[in-house]
């Protein structure tokens, strides 16, 4: 009987974000390459055998086409999860399980591009992290960047 409840449970998938801040505290956001108008952190999942933090500068080389020497990790929280929704799945999983990560900007601002060999995100902005406007995401996501905005930056959404 216990095994068959736990089959019900949500999986989530393990996860990694990245809050990217310039030295003025302005933070990047990237617009989704199939998605006009959605605004989100660089993130992606993390790979078997990896550490949260392997999977971050992964993510951050794949996305944003930055090295480990461009950005200097500040602080990171979570895990914060949040589910798909309407029954739709990623990879077999139910949802997201996350940690984000605050991480400094080291190099020059034109250090960072899109353009790469699988790009998600067809331009950045450089935003104060009170501007973030949650109707840049979909409704499942919201209440994490809600939660991540207040718990890095005390901002209230």
């Amino acid at each position: 009987m216990m095994k068959e409840m736990d089959n019900k449970l949500p999986r989530y998938r393990p996860n990694v974000a990245s809050i990217l801040q310039r030295t003025d505290g302005r933070i990047l956001i990237c617009e989704r390459i199939h998605e006009p108008g959605a605004w989100q952190f660089a993130q992606g999942g993390i790979d078997a055998g990896e550490t949260p933090r392997q999977a971050l500068i992964r993510e951050m080389g794949e996305e944003l086409s930055l090295r480990a020497k461009d950005f200097l990790i500040i602080s990171q929280k979570g895990p914060y999860r949040y589910l798909f929704g309407k029954g739709r799945k990623k990879k077999g999983f139910d949802g997201q399980e996350q940690i984000y990560f605050l991480t400094l900007m080291t190099c020059l601002e034109s250090r960072v591009n899109v353009a790469t060999g699988h790009p998600e995100f067809q331009q950045t902005r450089w935003i104060k992290p009170a501007e973030f406007d949650m109707c840049w995401l979909p409704d499942f996501k919201r209440q994490v960047y809600r939660d991540v905005l207040f718990d890095f930056f005390g901002v209230e959404k």
